[in-house]
């Protein structure tokens, strides 16, 4: 596992900790929507190059 692979999983469960948070918080769903997007563009890009890593 590399350090790109690495930050970029662990910044995507950041945010998604933000979703969850500004969920339960009731905050606009077009905030939460903008920050769920973020947090799963960095899990995916995150995978992507573990997935390049393994092979």
């Amino acid at each position: 596992m590399n350090g790109t692979s690495t930050v970029l999983i662990v910044v995507g469960l950041f945010l998604l900790g933000g979703v969850i948070s500004f969920v339960k918080q009731g905050l606009p769903r077009g905030v939460v929507v903008l920050l769920g997007i973020g947090s799963a563009m960095c899990l995916v890009a995150g995978v992507l190059r573990l997935e390049g890593v393994w092979q």
